[in-house]
């Protein structure tokens, strides 16, 4: 099994923000490449520069996520200044979901947010996510939610939505999309995928008309408990179910377009 490729540096950087900006820009592609976005040069995901509190790398507004490479990635402050040139701005409507994020929660390195048809689609259900489904059940008592205030554009709503998310690393956001946080993007990735399939899997259940079948409360809760290991590992984890599906996350987006390393 190939090893994801190492590039070399195209920036003045560290060599773990390097790292840092490397696994960001395949986050962008691999999100892209699941279908989970829909918004084309709207969204963002996230990671905390390594070494630094208040240092993050995010989108650059305007561009495709196909378009977005480890070197273009903007390095911002808490305020959304860039800390590097760019002719590209930050679009701060959707940098402060994220700032909320990483200014609550130092373990939060990477937040990914999304607007999948999916996702949108059971934020807008009253009753959130249903444990009708092995992932869906994965993720029971991990889900913190939030009522959406409006477009996400102010210093008092970032309060709010860290306050929701609490110790939680998945939240609904109520008629607004879905989010993740990790101290890896692995992590990150790992459970929005298994959030965007479950919501995913609701919605395609719901349109069949037929009734629902829901398991017993009590199998919901065990397997919500022989999974809650996988969002309470440590950084340095790398043998761990997320760590390895990122990895081959990262070889599935070499093998498709290894743009995003440069």
């Amino acid at each position: 099994m190939n090893a994801p490729l190492k590039a070399a540096p195209q920036i003045e950087c560290s060599a773990e923000e390097w790292n840092a900006r490397v696994d960001l820009a395949c986050a962008y592609r691999a999100v892209a490449q699941m279908g989970w976005h829909h918004s084309l040069i709207y969204n963002h995901i996230s990671m905390r520069v390594p070494g630094t509190e208040s240092h993050f790398l995010i989108n650059p507004f305007g561009l495709l996520y196909n378009e977005i490479t480890a070197s273009n990635l903007l390095k911002v402050d808490l305020d959304g200044n860039k800390l590097m040139p760019s002719q590209h701005p930050v679009l701060m409507a959707g940098f402060v979901v994220h700032r909320s994020i990483h200014m609550a929660r130092a373990d939060a390195h990477a937040v990914i947010h999304t607007h999948s048809k999916a996702g949108v689609a059971v934020a807008c259900q009253e009753q959130g996510l249903l444990p009708i489904n092995l992932g869906a059940m994965h993720l029971y008592d991990k889900i913190a939610y939030y009522d959406v205030e409006g477009v996400t554009n102010d210093a008092e709503e970032s309060e709010h939505i860290a306050q929701a998310l609490g110790t939680k690393n998945v939240m609904i956001l109520r008629n607004h999309g879905l989010l993740t946080c990790g101290p890896t993007m692995g992590h990150a990735f790992h459970l929005m995928r298994r959030l965007e399939m479950s919501c995913e899997t609701q919605v395609m259940a719901q349109s069949g008309g037929a009734k629902l079948i829901y398991p017993p409360m009590d199998v919901v809760r065990k397997t919500a408990a022989q999974t809650t290991q996988l969002v309470q590992k440590k950084e340095t984890d790398t043998a761990d179910g997320p760590a390895l599906m990122w990895a081959a996350a990262r070889r599935w987006m070499e093998q498709i377009d290894p743009s995003y390393l440069h």
